[in-house]
């Protein structure tokens, strides 16, 4: 049972809404049929494919209305890595062909990682991959991209919101040296969207995914700005799918999940900021009690309304902290290098140690967390370090 916050309960209290989001009941409801009652492929001719493709248009309109960008401008993909990979691969190899001298591409050192892979994959091809430094609270400094700008660059990709500390890049002063440069500006949004008011506004390319909206795993989507248009080679070969971006059958109920998803975060979004950065707050004041002298990373950069990412006075490392707090789902860092065992690279670009970083927990807050859910987690963690 997720979040069920009487500690009599035998639930497992969740808090790692930043690795993944549970599904909206509605946004379940929504896509039920597409599974069963209407199996279409939306490719084919007949009635029930014109339904199922009609059905992946209604979703692309939804999701586009909370971007404020043309449905034209998206294609769905598999979710936020096929997405970035796409825009970075996709963007520099177009570029290569069509004569383009450029071969900069930069980004930054807590950036996902399948955008820093991205990026270091493209040398095997010629481009120069660029790392660049942030400061002890996350963020990059104007001055160093400006610097790293001074040569000629092709693509530029950073991230809206960190997945490990919910750090918020200032995105307002760094899109315009981008743009000032000439280079195509990719912003991965799989934090951000939905959970503070974004704009593409000065963005080439924008990825999402639908689990963290409280959608379904396994679709997301890229924005392609067409004007200026930007164009993309493809990464898959196959029947031309996407406008011949993103070939591959649409998973018809994944998709309709996704634009239910999106409608339902926009419309929620500015009363369930205050609400989660309640919760967030009150947890940071519970675990401050247990722990005096416990750190916030990332302070005092702006950060999404729902995250903390902690860093525990000498004691257990994080994961002998997940073995002592069984009542309480939470993360050392990213789901996706959590198998690794080695310590953050986002918080060691950050200038924390190897050990600090080994005692930092991200706790994440969402939708169905309660005040309760919160009170009771910070019980469980006082009974899980106690005597420690």
């Amino acid at each position: 049972m997720v979040g069920k916050g009487a500690c009599s309960s035998d639930g497992v209290i969740y808090l790692d809404y930043l690795a993944t989001t549970p599904c909206d009941p509605a946004v379940v409801e929504a896509m039920l049929p597409w599974f069963m009652q209407h199996p279409a492929n939306a490719g084919s001719l007949h009635v029930p494919g014109r339904r199922a493709e009609e059905a992946v248009e209604q979703a692309r309109a939804e999701l586009a209305a909370a971007l404020h960008v043309s449905p034209q401008e998206l294609i769905w993909t598999s979710g936020a890595t096929e997405s970035n990979n796409l825009a970075i691969k996709g963007a520099a190899r177009f570029l290569k062909e069509q004569g383009d001298k450029r071969r900069r591409i930069i980004t930054v050192a807590t950036e996902h990682k399948c955008v820093l892979e991205s990026v270091r994959s493209l040398a095997d091809e010629g481009f120069e991959p660029v790392i660049l430094p942030v400061e002890p609270d996350g963020r990059l400094l104007p001055d160093c991209l400006e610097d790293a700008l001074k040569t000629p660059a092709l693509l530029v990709s950073i991230m809206a919101a960190n997945n490990e500390t919910g750090v918020v890049q200032d995105l307002a002063s760094l899109i315009p040296l981008v743009k000032q440069a000439g280079a195509l500006l990719h912003v991965d949004m799989a934090q951000m969207f939905g959970k503070l008011p974004c704009t593409l506004e000065g963005v080439d390319l924008a990825s999402v995914s639908a689990h963290k909206i409280y959608g379904p795993k396994g679709v997301g989507a890229l924005y392609v700005r067409r004007r200026p248009r930007v164009r993309l080679a493809p990464l898959l070969s196959g029947g031309g799918q996407e406008r011949g971006v993103r070939s591959g059958t649409l998973p018809v109920p994944l998709i309709v999940g996704m634009g239910v998803a999106a409608r339902l975060a926009v419309e929620t979004q500015l009363a369930e900021a205050d609400r989660l950065a309640g919760l967030r707050d009150r947890l940071w004041q519970g675990m401050r009690q247990l722990f005096p002298v416990v750190h916030l990373n990332g302070a005092p950069a702006p950060r999404l309304p729902g995250v903390l990412n902690i860093c525990l006075p000498a004691g257990p490392e994080a994961r002998q902290a997940l073995a002592l707090v069984p009542g309480v789902a939470f993360s050392s860092g990213s789901a996706c290098s959590a198998a690794s065992g080695a310590p953050s690279y986002v918080l060691k670009a950050m200038g924390l140690t190897d050990v600090e970083a080994r005692r930092s927990l991200r706790l994440s807050v969402g939708r169905f967390t309660s005040a309760g859910d919160v009170e009771c987690a910070v019980a469980r963690f006082g009974q899980g370090f106690a005597g420690r």
